[in-house]
């Protein structure tokens, strides 16, 4: 349900309903407090977002009522305040009575009641409508009874007019400016009965509702109350209650073309023709109509040439007769030939047009007859397929219901039904394949898009599910037992296979994160960073080797092995590069000359 200047369901609309009955200084109304409660009720059945009714309120309480509705009223794309009690006008400005005003003087009414304009105010963020209606025009006891402060000023009778100066603004009067409403001496007023009663009629706009609302308090009050609506809309309907969209078949817009057709057809005249080709100008019956319109102008064309025809010859026998000159019998004969020869023209043109119409209609019966069979095609392939998808779950049903025993059947039984040729599948291979390709993906097998073309990424994918699920189909061609056993599978099969730096949780692959001072390695694992060693630079290496050179090419510096060496000639300490052997002492040739120590040089 809606109510805004557009046709969207999905508008927000806010209500404020006020209904002052126990009036402090004045009579009690008997009313308002019950047109209230049952006005209320009726915005809430209409599905408004927020419908606040408050009965009895004092000054500040209006005040802040007005205050918190207007905060309301911001996210709102309709807002509607309603109040029935009294109302005054002073100085062509209208005022509502709160039930405290005591109004002893004229100047009370600017400190004890609340300006129309305040509740204007209000409903002014609205995006869309703004609707004030006001049950306020009774005869007001404070206007009888208050003094004056100045004799110009002027207090009126009933409320002023008002002309909203924001779009799409309504305010409802319950009686036309100037007029006074009557409480009524039923339970609730008559334009309050009268709201209830053609406000939440489903796709009636506004306006319409207010006119038959202004029609009901008029036969009720003895056309003595008149309702009056001030300020305009635009040109789209306002429904309080949108009408529910049609759920049955939707009718055949040509439908209705095509029956007044028919019975211009029936007709037959320039005048139907012309109405039929005004209402409907385009399109492939205007078409006809067009051409019906042509035969009837040959008919009369040819009408015409034969009453000339006719005339002519009435005229040439008429000459005759008087015995007139033969110049002028020559003349009336060559009228009365030029009078034929166009009357049989306009024979030949309607017979052309009279085939030409008679062409169209059959035109027109072919094509109707082959949209009613393409209707029909269509309709029974729907009901094929629908009987098929039921006769598919029905299988599974029974086949899920059969008892474990039964499944397990001996192995000669189950070779003889694998042997067995299966049913023949009622889709096509490209739409078998698509299905196959949804079922892949569905349970992470393919990650290709589903295209209908059976290529070799499909036929791994197939080849993944038997490898996971146990399965042996031929992965060469989608066929309807894989497209059985992968929807029976409830979750993903085939296992989720992520790149480098991430890892599988659940069905997702979700990046590797280390934490500081590690990072992914090769087994896509987190592993320590290995601080680098300084490497030395080439200046470094150049200058090692240039030292380690030197050193190699410099004479080795004597050093003292510790050990001394004696013979006959002293002692002394053995050479670098020498040491001491202890035995025979060899001589030339190395034969032995003596023992003890000697020394070994390398």
């Amino acid at each position: 349900m809606s109510l805004a200047c557009g046709p969207a369901h999905a508008d927000r609309r806010v209500a404020l309903i006020i209904g002052n009955s126990a009036y402090k200084s004045a009579p009690k109304l008997s009313n308002p407090v019950n047109d209230a409660t049952r006005v209320g009720g009726m915005f809430k059945k209409a599905g408004f977002d927020s419908v606040d009714v408050r009965l009895d309120l004092s000054a500040s309480e209006m005040r802040r009522m007005l205050r918190e509705f207007a905060g309301r009223t911001r996210d709102a794309d309709m807002a509607v305040i309603y109040y029935a009690g009294h109302g005054i006008e002073l100085d062509g400005n209208n005022y509502l009575i709160p039930t405290d005003a005591t109004l002893e003087t004229d100047g009370d009414v600017l400190d004890e009641t609340i300006p129309v304009e305040r509740a204007l105010f209000a409903v002014e963020p609205a995006k869309q409508l703004r609707l004030i209606i006001l049950d306020a025009c009774r005869d007001n006891p404070f206007a009888k009874t208050m003094k004056r402060t100045l004799a110009s000023r002027a207090i009126g009778r009933g409320l002023a007019k008002v002309e909203p100066t924001s779009p799409n603004t309504m305010i409802a009067f319950a009686a036309k400016a100037g007029s006074t409403a009557s409480d009524g001496d039923a339970r609730n007023s008559p334009f309050a009965a009268a709201l209830v009663e053609h406000l939440p009629k489903p796709g009636l706009d506004l306006r319409k509702a207010f006119g038959f609302v202004r029609d009901d308090v008029l036969k009720a009050t003895g056309y003595k109350q008149e309702p009056y609506v001030y300020g305009s809309l635009g040109g789209d309907d306002v429904p309080l209650v949108v009408r529910p969209a049609a759920t049955g078949p939707q009718a055949n817009p040509q439908e209705a073309i095509r029956r007044d057709y028919e019975l211009a057809l029936q007709l037959a005249t320039r005048d139907g023709w012309e109405a039929f080709l005004a209402q409907y100008p385009d399109g492939f019956y205007a078409n006809l109509a067009k051409g019906q319109l042509n035969k009837i102008g040959a008919e009369e064309t040819r009408a015409a040439a034969e009453q000339k025809a006719r005339a002519a010859e009435q005229e040439k026998a008429r000459l005759i007769t008087e015995r007139a000159q033969k110049a002028e019998q020559e003349k009336a004969a060559a009228a009365a030939k030029a009078a034929e020869e166009a009357r049989i023209a306009a024979e030949k043109k309607k017979e052309i047009e009279q085939a030409k119409a008679e062409a169209a209609e059959r035109e027109r019966k072919a094509a109707e007859a082959a949209a009613a069979k393409a209707l029909a095609e269509k309709q029974a392939a729907e009901k094929a397929k629908a009987e098929l998808a039921a006769k598919q779950a029905a299988e599974r049903a029974e086949q899920a219901a059969k008892p474990a025993a039964d499944r397990q059947l001996p192995e000669a039984e189950q070779k003889a039904a694998a042997l067995s040729p299966g049913p023949t599948s009622p889709l096509s291979a490209v739409d078998l394949a698509k299905s196959v390709q949804s079922e892949l993906r569905r349970i992470g097998c393919l990650s290709a898009s589903a295209d209908g073309d059976w290529n070799a990424a499909s036929q791994r994918s197939l080849t993944l599910f038997n490898k996971y699920a146990g399965t042996q189909f031929d992965v060469k061609l989608a066929s309807v037992d894989a497209l059985d056993a992968l929807k029976a599978k409830p979750g993903r099969v085939c296992p989720l296979v992520c790149n480098f730096g991430f890892k599988a949780d659940g069905d997702q692959c979700v990046k590797i994160t280390c934490r500081a001072g590690y990072r992914v390695g090769d087994d896509n694992e987190c592993e320590k960073i290995q601080e680098k060693k300084p490497v030395a630079t080439r200046e470094d290496s150049r200058k090692r080797d240039a030292d380690r050179k030197a050193t190699e090419a410099a004479p080795s510096k004597p050093e003292a092995s510790g050990q001394i060496f004696c013979n006959s000639a002293g002692c002394r300490p053995v050479q670098k590069g020498c040491r001491l052997v202890s035995g025979a002492t060899p001589g030339r040739y190395n034969a032995a000359i003596g023992s003890g120590n000697y020394e070994v040089c390398n």
